[in-house]
């Protein structure tokens, strides 16, 4: 589908109207959905390139039918499992259906925030029998994203430009997930100015990971020696600034 994106004629038009237009379905991992810019409310762009419609691959571990939708957590494996809502017709008199835990499958939609957490609504969720599907949903993940960003990938497939300034060549420090180097990145950046950075300030900067992921890495850095508290528990600052 990315390759309906690529066939458009993009001689003669703006910059701002290629971002607008080229990406039309991108195929995506979670971990490059959580981490792509929000610019409105329900707009959000990677490499300042808008979203339009994004597929994702990966696994269903679990999911919560409503009345007028059905949520899923699915996990690719490069970051928390994504919340995908799929609503469902109230007026059809046939039996909701849904995938069941441990199923792959793949979803077409678009990234939303709500509350802070990010949901893909999806247009179409498909469960995936040929296991190929998976392998092949990543070749053309980082195809696609070399082909429109130019960009090399972390362990994480997200871009370069996703990854805090001062790792060269889009590499994490120390073997830090990603996760962890962003952590890492917002605590930095508040020490070089003599600030502590408190839970507070983790959580409003990086809404878009759980508060367990946030104390998960916290701990490690701490453990490491790449931070320490301050003034309490839930100030820190970095040991390299």
């Amino acid at each position: 589908m990315w390759k309906q994106a690529c066939s458009q004629s993009l001689s003669g038009m703006s910059s701002h109207k290629i971002k607008r237009t080229a990406l039309q379905i991108l195929p995506c991992t979670v971990s490059q959905l959580l981490s792509a810019s929000q610019v409105t409310r329900d707009s959000f762009a990677i490499c300042d390139w808008e979203l339009n419609h994004v597929s994702v691959v990966g696994i269903i571990r679990g999911f919560a039918p409503f009345v007028t939708n059905i949520q899923y957590s699915v996990d690719d494996m490069t970051g928390p499992p994504l919340n995908v809502k799929h609503w469902v017709n109230t007026e059809d008199c046939a039996p909701m259906t849904f995938a069941s835990p441990g199923t792959y499958v793949k979803v077409i939609g678009s990234l939303r925030s709500y509350s802070g957490q990010r949901s893909l609504m999806a247009m179409n969720i498909r469960c995936i029998k040929d296991l190929n599907e998976i392998t092949s949903h990543m070749l053309e993940v980082v195809q696609t994203h070399m082909q429109f960003f130019g960009k090399k990938f972390d362990v994480n497939m997200n871009t370069t430009a996703a990854t805090p300034s001062g790792y060269s060549d889009g590499m994490l420090p120390n073997g830090l997930s990603s996760i962890q180097a962003q952590v890492l990145h917002v605590i930095k950046g508040l020490s070089v100015r003599d600030i502590d950075t408190s839970f507070h300030d983790l959580k409003t900067q990086l809404d878009f990971l759980s508060m367990r992921d946030i104390r998960s890495a916290l701990t490690f850095l701490i453990n490491e020696g790449h931070v320490f508290t301050t003034t309490d528990e839930h100030h820190f600052k970095s040991t390299d600034h």
